[in-house]
């Protein structure tokens, strides 16, 4: 892959690119994608996954951690390198350090094994509704950042910004409350619309975003910890004590 390239949108409700070893688990998570409109490509291993991206880009990826040759955290880096794309990682249950490797990386979403497939094209179709444009919403700005909900664009200073799809509404969502602060379990429902789940997808989250949006991430001024509660945007910019 020598360029970004754009979401195919075709095919009725978009194109998945499924990456798992596991021929079963590739079938059946194949299968029920297919079965709910979407167009599905499939992959073994991580050099197919780029070959397969590269020939028809998808609008989703359904990512497998552990890969041979490389691993499902080197893909995920790879295909982030060459353009946007939104992607679920599938993960061994109890693996919580591989987890969030997988979200400082850029994963949007995870699924632990053994899942309900069932539950993964309800995840697929969440995190795709997310990425379509919000028809009609104002733009946001503050503090030297904007964020347009209508292009799926956000900018620091003038500068386009490098946001993941989690990132892009966690900064919308700040932007649109400023000055309130909300514990993870209110982030989580409010922007990942999780009734539960792990916490720690926010903190890695809010860690990330604070890289693209702050002048100095280890002393943020704008997404502030607030302590014993969660964090607030402050687009005054006072700088914080140092947080997670």
């Amino acid at each position: 892959m020598q360029q970004p390239y754009e979401p195919s949108g075709a095919g009725g409700a978009g194109r998945v690119l499924v990456v798992d070893d596991d021929p079963t688990v590739a079938e059946v998570v194949a299968g029920y994608l297919d079965r709910a409109g979407y167009t599905v490509d499939r992959a073994d291993d991580g050099p197919t996954a780029l070959t397969r991206a590269a020939a028809h880009w998808p609008d989703l990826v359904v990512l497998d951690l552990m890969l041979p040759g490389m691993d499902g955290l080197e893909v995920c880096r790879r295909m982030r390198g060459h353009g946007p794309v939104p992607v679920i990682m599938l993960t061994a249950r109890g693996d919580e350090d591989d987890r969030i490797l997988g979200l400082e990386v850029g994963a949007d979403d995870y699924v632990t094994k053994p899942f309900s497939p069932r539950e993964l094209v309800l995840r697929v179709e969440s995190v795709l509704r997310r990425t379509r444009p919000a028809t009609g919403a104002r733009p946001l700005g503050a503090a030297g950042l904007t964020v347009d909900p209508a292009a799926r664009r956000a900018t620091k200073n003038g500068t386009e910004l490098a946001l993941t799809l989690r990132e892009f509404d966690l900064l919308a969502f700040f932007l649109r409350h400023p000055g309130r602060a909300f514990g993870r379990e209110d982030l989580m429902h409010q922007v990942w619309g999780w009734d539960f789940g792990d916490l720690s997808t926010v903190t890695v989250h809010v860690r990330r975003l604070r890289g693209k949006v702050e002048d100095d991430p280890a002393r943020p001024r704008l997404i502030q910890t607030v302590w014993g509660v969660g964090y607030r945007f402050e687009p005054g910019g006072r700088e914080e004590a140092d947080g997670p």
